[in-house]
């Protein structure tokens, strides 16, 4: 496939105009200036078409411009815009009611309405400290939780995210997450890698480190994201309910990527049967709107009037778009996250036998993640070779993004067809066969 020319005369000029005004602090990747989508399809402002295999990190849940969110998103707005949380409305409530439903534990849900994942976070990380009356926490190395600074002290994946900005939150103490792939714990004979992490916290951490008895809550992704797209093994989260349950601890599941039907369950922490205390979402709620909220039991959700409030959570045009995401998602696309994403599964592994440089296969439904290496043998992470196959498949009109060390995310909308799936494949196998040539 002949490469498109990129950037095109109107993407530079508007990248140029970017520069002077926006922060440079921005993760920018490729030179993409998004005109208009359509499901799966994203066109720049210079007429080029893409896939898009990211969704806006996980977030376009029901494609780019689904009629039927837009139509919510219209409706709403044509009735009233904005209210304040110090008032009432009445999607605010249906949402309420709607995620109490999907909620992943058997008792009554309460929710608060953030306006992104990381107000989720802190959100769950104040209620759990009203809550338990205690101030300490454990989270995972290789996490994401966010960048304000409660949940940024959580985040661990990247050196960069703390640099010039400690001292950060006191008590959090982190744990290696269950990485099968490259673990670096000793197992116990008949230990699953996921339990051995779990011993670890028992022994180490609360035998050394934090009194089981100031310990608020444990914070986790139900699927590592920026770490990895890491799966952790079936013994990890029955063992951390486990624990949990033996010291009086909070179990909060971080579902902000990995949540809302992007596994082919309504939340990725199903697939191990638990339940957890507290679970916070974001991302592919509202697909595009700005939403995040944090669902808690109502037995934990306990703090009283005035103790946690914002000015915009709730906001009509944001629950409106949920509202109608979140049906979508349950009658079309749960079952296709779940169909396509084996199929999906099915097809990488394929690719992977025909490429030495491909360590790692892994993933849930849509959020997969492929591990490229500089050797099957050695696990040498192969970061160049994974940007430049980033580089060449946006010149071949594939939008991905990369994580942890060298790991492809493959996260698309999850109304994705197996037809888009293959157009997408065939495109990031030749940027893949492209990039080892140019690597040797």
């Amino acid at each position: 496939m002949e490469p498109l020319k990129l950037p095109g005369p109107k993407a530079r000029a508007l990248i140029k105009r970017d520069s002077a005004v926006i922060s440079p602090s921005y993760p920018r990747g490729v030179p993409f200036v998004m005109d208009h989508g359509k499901g799966t399809e994203v066109w720049d402002v210079d007429g080029n078409r893409f896939l898009d295999f990211a969704a806006g990190i996980a977030v376009v849940s029901t494609g780019h411009s689904h009629p039927k969110v837009i139509k919510a998103i219209q409706d709403q707005a044509e009735q009233f815009i904005h209210i304040s949380s110090d008032f009432y409305h009445e999607k605010w409530i249906a949402l309420g009611e709607k995620l109490d439903e999907i909620a992943p534990f058997a008792e009554a849900a309460s929710s608060f309405m953030t306006n992104s994942g990381t107000e989720a976070i802190e959100t769950a990380i104040k209620l759990a400290r009203y809550h338990s009356g205690r101030t300490n926490f454990i989270g995972f190395t290789g996490a994401f939780h966010g960048r304000t600074l409660g949940a940024v002290t959580f985040t661990a994946s990247k050196s960069t995210y703390h640099r010039g900005f400690y001292p950060l939150m006191n008590g959090v103490v982190h744990a290696p997450f269950p990485n099968s792939y490259r673990p670096i714990l000793d197992r116990l004979p008949g230990e699953d890698y996921g339990e051995t992490v779990v011993r670890y916290i028992e022994d180490e951490i609360l035998g050394h480190i934090l009194p089981p008895d100031e310990v608020a809550g444990i914070l986790v992704e139900s699927i590592q994201g920026e770490g990895g797209y890491l799966v952790p093994p079936p013994g990890f989260f029955p063992a951390l309910r486990e624990l949990c349950d033996k010291y009086n601890i909070l179990l909060i599941a971080d579902e902000v990527q990995s949540g809302m039907g992007r596994t082919g369950k309504w939340w990725a922490i199903e697939h191990f049967d638990v339940e957890p205390d507290i679970i916070t979402a974001a991302k592919g709620i509202a697909s595009g709107m700005p939403l995040g909220a944090c669902i808690a039991r109502k037995s934990v959700m306990t703090w009283p009037r005035g103790s946690h409030g914002n000015t915009f959570g709730g906001n009509p045009i944001a629950c409106a778009a949920a509202l109608a995401t979140i049906d979508l998602i349950e009658n079309e696309y749960l079952a296709n996250a779940a169909t396509v994403g084996q199929y999906t599964l099915d097809a990488l592994h394929e690719i992977m036998a025909r490429h030495t440089c491909i360590g790692d296969v892994r993933g849930i439904g849509l959020m997969i993640g492929v591990e490229f290496v500089k050797d099957q043998k050695s696990k040498i992470p192969a970061e160049e070779l994974c940007n430049k196959v980033v580089d060449l498949a946006f010149e071949r009109g594939l939008i991905l993004l990369s994580c942890g060390k060298s790991v492809m995310r493959i996260a698309p909308p999850l109304s994705i067809s197996s037809s888009e799936v293959d157009e997408g494949l065939a495109i990031f196998e030749e940027a893949i066969t492209l990039a080892e040539k140019e690597s040797k």
